[in-house]
């Protein structure tokens, strides 16, 4: 085992369904669904008409109205979601210079862009923002937070399409293990529910053309038919075990593995025989030195478009074999749709309560199984196991799969 262990010691989550942790992780547990009709701008026209968005944001408690305004929303996010991580943890005291920041989007500003574009088209370029760079590039949300707890180390903003947050997570992950850190914020953050990024994916013909709620994110059921935007963010503290230790820190759980491969197949579509998810998922458990048998939940991808959550079912029962059966595997997409960038830690986020609670939320809309997709899906509700270990899996437009392994933190 590595020498430099690394342990969750704060969260922080905006999603769909609250503001904070525990809002969204009891809304996962009870199985509530955030997809409603687009509310941000006007979708008559669109072929998909629904999304899941962030309602009861205020982004006033916690930042001040001059700062916030210079911000896009998807910084906003990220900024409140590594608030809650810092004020979660508890951390008040150390060494600037071994402290980073590794936060990640993939679209960024995307509502400062289509402001822009319409001021540009409007009124010209002299009538355009000197803060519209601040709020459209991707590295933003990564300075600013850098910036507000004068974390002095690695800084990065990975942008990896849908598996961005759990590559961030990773990379954060790696670079406190090999002793490059003690303290590392990390995550991602997305708010592209706005005409251009929304319209561009409805072209796509990947997102759903439901109009009910209830129909419109089902994954692994045989009737699904796309997936549902969303936005928020996802923020973990992760720390030097015997730092952690040394300050007396509450410990959620451990990373103990991370893997990353590519599919070198297609732009948008998993490649055919699941071969970059079955290796993501190996590389994790060797890394993480387990067994198939340790892994008892697996958080999946889960999008609700059908290659994907074919691929993905095919790419866990070849990984685990016989084990597979006894796997519990559900998606939280079914309740607060496909978060884009920002998935995949948030996703994470609800990983690590799983393991410390023991409580795993149920995928939603499920109705009609498919012969394509024969896993134990979690349907009937939350569901109680003391779980050794879970993994979390993401992956990507472009062929980026990301995997994460959080393993039961036992003081040992």
């Amino acid at each position: 085992m590595n020498e430099h262990r690394v342990v969750i010691t704060g969260l922080g989550a905006v999603t769909p369904l609250g503001t904070g942790v525990e809002e969204s992780f009891n809304g996962f547990l009870e199985g509530r669904n955030g997809i409603a009709r687009v509310t941000h701008f006007d979708v008559t026209d669109y072929r998909s008409k629904l999304a899941a968005e962030v309602s009861d944001f205020q982004v006033e408690d916690w930042i001040d109205r001059k700062s916030a305004r210079r911000m896009d929303r998807f910084t906003q996010f990220a900024m409140v979601a590594s608030a809650m991580a810092m004020e979660d943890s508890g951390l008040d005291s150390f060494n600037n210079n071994r402290a980073g920041v590794v936060i990640g989007s993939g679209i960024g500003g995307a509502q400062a862009l289509d402001e822009g574009y319409s001021t540009l088209g409007e009124k010209g370029p002299r009538s355009l923002s000197p803060f519209l760079v601040s709020r459209m590039l991707v590295n933003m949300a990564a300075a600013l937070v850098s910036i507000k707890y004068g974390f002095k180390g690695h800084l990065s903003a990975p942008s990896v399409a849908c598996s961005t947050g759990s590559n961030a997570i990773g990379d954060a992950f790696r670079i406190i293990q090999r002793g490059d850190a003690d303290v590392m914020l990390a995550g991602s953050s997305e708010a592209c529910i706005s005409p251009l990024p929304y319209g561009a994916f409805c072209s796509t013909r990947s997102m759903t053309p439901s109009e009910s709620p209830e129909n419109a994110s089902r994954p692994f059921d045989k009737n699904r038919n796309g997936f549902v935007m969303g936005e928020g963010a996802g923020i973990v503290l992760l720390e030097n075990l015997n730092h952690a230790l040394g300050r007396g820190a509450r410990i959620y759980g451990e990373i103990a593995g991370y893997g990353n491969t590519a599919d070198a197949y297609h732009l948008t579509a998993p490649e055919p025989e699941s071969d970059g998810m079955i290796r993501v998922m190996l590389a994790a458990l060797k890394d993480a030195d387990l067994e198939r048998e340790d892994i008892g939940y697996i958080n999946a991808h889960g999008t609700s478009t059908v290659l994907n959550d074919k691929c993905e079912s095919a790419a866990i029962g070849k990984v685990f074999g016989e084990h597979a059966a006894s796997l519990k595997v559900s998606s939280i997409k079914s309740m607060i749709g496909h978060l884009m960038a920002a998935a995949g830690a948030v996703e994470l986020v609800s990983t690590v309560m799983s393991v410390y609670t023991g409580r795993i939320p149920p995928t939603i809309n499920y109705r009609e199984p498919d012969p394509d997709c024969t896993l134990d899906y979690v349907t009937a509700g939350a569901e109680s196991l003391n779980l050794r270990a879970a993994m979390s899996n993401s992956f990507g437009f472009g062929g980026g799969n990301a995997c994460l392994i959080v393993r039961k933190y036992d003081g040992v």
